[in-house]
């Protein structure tokens, strides 16, 4: 199944302006990925795939195509060094500036397969689980429905969870077989999982404390990076804490945000 100039150029022209993702220089991996989804479910031609995308813009063919073309890369403890800040700076921060309402708002903007909002999670339950009646909630959202089907669930093979402190393995998962264990039901009541694009207007109640949008942005250009920043730093509260990827960095300059370390910003 050829890929034309044509059908490639609707297909970057498409997704990045829906979801801000610049696939430009990606046509292998986009004629890899659809081809097999257009093998496997009766498509003769990506014109005729992209022809009932067009005709239902909101329907499943569109939802389908990006959860093919989007990469989820992610596992547990990832970047450790931003859990670790949160725990010693960012939540005794909350602690005190969120003490009346005691309510700590947490968002995992790029939450895939659930690893990251889950040790988020028993981040936030270490550190307020001796301090009863704060709401510890964290909002996970994805553009993938697929992976964040996978996130609800909470099921990870024995191998993806080694890298959790031996504790927490025990505190909030069960084991359910002998390569597979599930995220406890009084941990996964803790999150809120949502489908959310990026691009779109930020109408969530509430201001963050806290915004994890690790190893996104690479997917972006210059104009959409600062657009969506500059989103998030008015949706959060003054002296909040914004995680970004380890490789990734913000123009001081096009966004308010200031540079606190390496990949770790605060609304100032």
């Amino acid at each position: 199944m050829q890929l034309t100039d044509k059908e490639f150029s609707w297909i970057v022209s498409y997704v990045h302006g829906k979801y801000g993702i610049n696939l430009s220089q990606k046509r292998i991996l986009i004629a890899g990925r659809l081809e097999n989804y257009l093998l496997r479910n009766g498509y003769h031609s990506y014109s005729e795939y992209i022809a009932k995308v067009e005709q239902d813009p909101g329907g499943e063919e569109a939802t389908n195509m990006i959860n093919v073309l989007t990469t989820n890369h992610t596992f547990f403890m990832r970047e450790p060094v931003h859990f670790e800040y949160m725990q010693k700076v960012a939540l005794p921060w909350i602690k005190q500036s969120a003490a009346a309402k005691k309510d700590a708002r947490v968002w995992s903007a790029a939450a895939s397969t659930g690893e990251e909002p889950y040790v988020v999670a028993m981040v936030l339950k270490e550190f307020f689980g001796m301090d009863p009646g704060w709401n510890t909630q964290v909002l996970a959202t994805d553009l993938s429905t697929r992976v964040l089907k996978h996130a609800m669930e909470g099921k990870y093979l024995a191998e993806q969870i080694v890298p959790l402190p031996d504790k927490w393995k025990r505190k909030y998962f069960t084991r359910i077989s002998n390569e597979e264990y599930q995220v406890k039901a009084e941990l996964r009541k803790e999150l809120v999982f949502r489908q959310f694009n990026l691009m779109d207007d930020i109408k969530f109640k509430g201001l963050f404390h806290i915004v994890f949008l690790r190893n996104v942005m690479i997917y972006f250009d210059e104009d959409t990076k600062t657009k969506l920043l500059n989103r998030i730093y008015s949706h959060m509260e003054q002296g909040g804490f914004l995680f970004i990827g380890t490789t990734e960095s913000i123009d001081k300059v096009a966004t308010p945000f200031k540079y606190v370390q390496p990949s770790i910003y605060m609304k100032g």
